[in-house]
């Protein structure tokens, strides 16, 4: 699977304001279904516009509800079976003669639009009964809305009878549970930066990044910080505006993972806290912060849409080598700019970092021709990110798990097949290498590895990198037409080749 960025937007459906009695009832609109291919992905969804390198799909239900405003009484020529007014001020109302719904092009039941009548109060409410009218209304909206305490003009006001109605309590007073995204969000925030990356040549880009320790480690994409690994400039700005100078610590090109650490880093910094991304289950609550297009501290959520997705994605460019990984997928809207950002579990402790997108759109990663999120985001899982950000803190290297085999990175093989020959003519199976011990040979077609199911070479490679040299896997593949497994202990190729 490679990525790139867009889908189709899904129109909102219509308001649905009260019909006129004698008003014939109007048609629905045809309800319209977007349909996403699953096709390969490709470029990083990486940095916003103006800065170079760039990198949920959900129809939206429209909702129709019964207006609250003051309504007059019904005119004298009410149709009959109507039924008798009620008392003014009574509870529960009775209900309307129809009940609007949509139509889908046939079938049974009223469509949208259907004629609403209103009963008339007895006469001598006066205005004091349609207050009270408005009052009910009101409180029933509270209890709707979660039990939010409203409040109604006196009904002797002296003013020109307009009533309004005003939550007591909103904003920045509501008690939130701590669970709550927006209680989420207020921790994670100051933990979050805006990376600004500068190539000696004057380009760069924007992306996010996170405090991953208190010596001014951040956590963030290879590709957000790549202009500025030889000779750039680099700052990273928190939430509160302040601005810090940065230096590339190590960068991984294969996992598309790096590190910075700020200069002059501040004594107060608050790491955000790291989960387990092999326990997140599919439908977990997810929470994307970062700068999509350049704009700062954005947040968007959504769940974890799949595991284990295998993704080879890239900056787009002709020289460009790919990044693997074995990625979370969500539908967490991510753009241009997210790229390096913490992707949340409803805990607030990261889960993944946000690394490329999914796209419809054949324009390039550049200007006015940048793709947006279609709710097909992908995450390298924080499990693997933490491993490679402390090797590179440690060594300033990446250091990859192989297997000592070449491996085609077509499509349509059936799995990952094990080319005739290497690259620039040397071995396919190095010699003595851990392929060779374990008895694969040119032609083999791996199939799984362990319980996981290989496609192609890119799958391969993404799964094999979620492990550490010197773990054993078991490798299934076919020679001849037959099924073989074998076990392979894995070997480590320390920096990007």
């Amino acid at each position: 699977m490679s990525t790139e960025n867009e889908g189709t937007e899904v129109p909102p459906a219509p308001s649905a304001p009260p019909v006129p009695v004698d008003a014939p009832a109007a048609s629905a609109p045809p309800e319209q279904a977007v349909s996403q291919g699953a096709g390969p992905t490709g470029p990083h969804q990486g940095t916003a516009p103006s800065q170079g390198s760039a990198s949920s799909q959900e129809t939206a239900a429209s909702q129709g509800g019964a207006p609250t405003a003051t309504l007059p009484p019904v005119p004298s020529g009410a149709p009959a079976g109507a039924g008798p007014a009620p008392e003014a001020g009574t509870w529960p109302p009775p209900p309307p003669p129809a009940t609007p719904s949509y139509a889908s092009g046939g079938g049974s039941g009223d469509a949208w639009g259907s004629s609403y009548q209103q009963p008339a109060p007895k006469s001598g409410g006066g205005r004091g009964g349609l207050v009270a009218a408005v009052l009910v209304a009101a409180l029933v909206a509270g209890g709707v809305g979660g039990g939010i305490g409203y409040w109604a003009a006196d009904r002797n006001d002296s003013s020109t009878g307009s009533t309004t109605v005003s939550a007591s309590e909103s904003g920045g007073d509501l008690k939130r549970d701590s669970g709550a995204v927006a209680s989420v969000v207020a921790k994670a925030l100051p933990s979050t930066v805006t990376i600004e990356a500068e190539g000696s040549n004057g380009e760069g880009g924007t992306g996010t990044g996170f405090v991953f320790d208190t010596q001014g480690h951040i956590l963030t994409n290879n590709h957000v910080v790549a202009e500025a690994v030889d000779s750039g400039k680099l700052t990273a700005t928190f939430s509160n505006g302040k601005k810090y100078d940065a230096e590339v610590v190590g960068h991984a090109q294969g996992y598309d993972v790096a590190v910075i650490k700020l200069k002059d880093a501040p004594n107060n910094l608050q790491p955000l806290p790291l989960g387990n991304s092999d326990k997140i289950a599919v439908g977990d609550s997810t929470i994307a912060i970062g700068a999509p297009f350049g704009l700062s501290n954005t947040v968007t959520t959504g769940i974890i849409s799949a595991k284990n997705r295998p993704v080879a994605s890239s900056d787009g460019s002709s020289s460009s080598k790919a990044s693997y990984m074995s990625a979370l997928q969500t539908d967490a809207s991510i753009n241009p700019g997210n790229s390096g950002g913490p992707l949340l579990d409803a805990n607030g402790s990261v889960i993944g970092i946000n690394s490329a997108i999914q796209s419809t759109s054949g324009g390039g990663l550049g200007g006015t021709s940048q793709s947006g999120s279609i709710g097909l985001g992908f995450a390298i899982p924080i499990n693997q990110a933490k491993n490679v950000a402390q090797q590179l803190i440690k060594t300033g290297e990446p250091v990859y798990p192989v297997i000592g085999a070449s491996v085609s990175l077509g499509e349509g093989t059936g799995g990952a097949k094990i080319t005739e020959e290497g690259a620039s003519g040397s071995d396919a199976v190095t010699p003595n290498g851990p392929a060779d011990k374990a008895g694969l040979k040119p032609g083999d077609v791996i199939t799984k590895l362990d319980d996981r199911v290989i496609d192609s070479g890119p799958t391969l490679i993404g799964e094999i990198w979620t492990h550490q040299p010197g773990d054993t896997v078991e490798l299934t593949y076919t020679r001849d037409g037959k099924q073989h497994t074998t076990d392979v202990t894995l070997g480590q190729r320390e920096g990007d080749s």
